[in-house]
């Protein structure tokens, strides 16, 4: 085959982009392809439900020379190799690319902005979100079944560096109040991402989750019992009332402190994981009542299982740490696998953050957050910072003032007689009664202030990013993420790579980049040869 050969000419096609729906991928044999080894991804990215549920949602592009099927792939490879953002396209030789895509050219950066742009217009973004995770979490293959059975939800705040006037949400990431969009994210039982809803400013993830479980049903799309493990910032004894009578059974860390339990309550649990290895742990598994927020009045409780670890501390002694969980009949040991495994979204948050750019601006654009909004008053928080210095300096006087009473009553060595006058004691109590004074001022003033507050009247002018852009991006992303995670899964369970444990990923991203040749000469079938790794394996791939 011949090494790099010009293009396959579409002039003509190009020439009736205004008439033409799309252009369809024409491949020419060739050798020596650069990024050859995208086409590893071809049978992952099918599987992800991407190009079927845009063509679902979408229908088509506008008529031009790149349809919706080779935005999205382009985005989509672009993003395995490690260019996600639009402005990356400037680091690939478009008629490289091009080769990979079956065109003679790939779109540059003010095509793939357009075109996002159109996708954006429609408004569908969110549907396509839905349409994707309905299709992962009804797949099949290894382990597919299984998808839905535990899903992880768990807030992400977007820092966003731009100029907009955003609002200030608290980042534990960088550990201070930052400009930022925040985000809830759904995973699977492998981590895999599943579905993301735009969060409200300034919503807690409790109440994120109650608006997300009919979402969440939707997508399992039948009435099974699903597992939904989440952190303490999803705590509310009324959610998880709300949700096991929604059908979803609740896994989460207990929050607050708790009576340690007795060690004559503890024994050893085990689970087999998914890759055949087994941990142990020491455990106690009871039952506890949670009283519900809204009814402590009545006394109205929650009853919800409790399983209690004894962990190490840093200072060389022990604690106990504990799980709670409405599902009766799972194992103790899957349960604390199942809630450690949680980490795992923690881990994609970082894995996309570093290869696939999930934070970044994919549209700059904003639009005038709501007015109307009724927002925390931060000006309480303030004067209620002063009602606890207030209290604290009213002790601080209360014991000093004691203090001097009793110095008055006590006669010095050597004497029998004391006397003790109204203005000694006026005196003695006088701090005192000027802290009361000040408490008592700072806790009407305290009081005198509203809860919430207009954002019109808090931040004017205050602005929300883009979003639609941004979820049709994170669409394209989840697709490539689960892409390279399928083919690393797939490197440790059917090669025998002695590494695939500790180097799946860093092999997969380095066959991405690697050239070879595209055969086309035998009907129906396009077969990639890819050149020699440094590794000794070997891909090759037909379809």
């Amino acid at each position: 085959m011949p090494i790099l050969p010009a293009p396959v000419a579409r002039a003509a096609e190009r020439a009736a982009a205004g008439e033409l729906e799309a252009a369809s991928p024409v491949f020419a044999a060739a050798a020596r392809v650069p990024h050859a080894g995208l086409f590893l991804a071809f049978p992952a990215l099918e599987a992800s439900g991407l190009l079927e549920g845009a063509k679902a949602v979408y229908g088509s592009l506008p008529n031009g020379f790149y349809g919706l099927e080779s935005i999205l792939v382009d985005a989509v490879l672009r993003a395995l190799a490690g260019e996600a953002r639009a402005e990356g396209a400037t680091r690939f030789n478009p008629a490289d690319l091009g080769r990979v895509l079956g065109l003679d050219r790939a779109p540059e950066v003010k095509t793939i902005r357009r075109r996002l742009g159109q996708l954006a217009e429609t408004g569908k973004a969110q549907e396509l979100i839905a349409a994707l995770a309905a299709h992962h979490l009804t797949s099949t293959g290894p382990g597919g079944e299984n998808l839905a059975a535990v899903l992880y939800v768990d807030g992400h705040v977007r820092a966003y560096q731009g100029t907009k006037k955003i609002g200030k949400l608290y980042s534990t990431r960088l550990k201070f109040p930052v400009p930022a969009t925040e985000e809830t994210w759904v995973a699977d039982a492998h981590g895999s991402p599943v579905f993301v809803v735009m969060a409200e400013p300034g919503a807690s993830l409790a109440g994120e989750l109650r608006a997300l479980l009919p979402e969440l049903r939707t997508a399992v799309g039948d009435g099974r019992r699903v597992l939904v493990g989440f952190d303490q910032g999803g705590w509310s004894p009324a959610l998880f009332a709300h949700m096991a009578g929604a059908g979803f059974d609740v896994l989460t860390w207990r929050k607050g402190a708790t009576p340690d339990l007795g060690e004559a309550l503890f024994t050893g649990v085990a689970h087999t994981d998914e890759h055949g290895e087994t941990r142990t742990w020491f455990a106690a598994d009871t039952l506890v009542d949670l009283p519900l927020a809204a009814t402590k009045t009545t006394g109205e409780v929650f009853q919800m299982r409790q399983i209690s670890r004894i962990v190490p501390t840093k200072g060389g002694g022990t604690r106990q740490i504990h799980l709670l969980t409405t599902d009766l009949n799972l194992n103790a040991g899957e349960a604390i696998h199942r809630l450690g495994a949680r980490w795992r979204q923690e881990n994609q948050f970082r894995y996309a953050r570093m290869h696939f750019d999930l934070d970044s601006h994919d549209s700059y654009a904003g639009t005038d957050d709501d007015p109307e909004r009724m927002v925390p008053n931060p000006a309480r928080a303030r004067a209620y910072q002063k009602v606890l210095a207030a209290r604290k300096h009213h002790a601080e006087a209360a014991a000093e003032a004691d203090a001097a009473l009793l110095a008055l009553k006590n006669p010095p060595a050597g004497t029998n007689e004391v006397t003790v006058t109204n203005a000694m004691i006026n005196q003695a109590k006088a701090p005192l009664w000027g802290a009361e004074t000040a408490l008592t001022t700072a806790e009407a003033a305290h009081q005198r202030l509203p809860q919430r507050v207009r954002l019109g009247d808090l931040a004017p002018g205050q602005q929300v990013a883009d979003t639609e852009t941004k979820l049709i991006t994170h669409a394209i992303r989840m697709a490539a993420y689960n892409a390279a995670m399928t083919l690393a899964r797939e490197i440790r369970t059917n090669t025998g790579y002695a590494k695939a444990t500790n180097e799946a990923h860093a092999l997969i991203r380095q066959a991405f980049h690697q050239s070879g040749d595209i055969d086309p000469t035998v009907p129906g079938h396009l077969t990639i040869r890819l050149d020699p790794l440094p590794t000794k394996l070997c891909f090759v791939k037909s379809k």
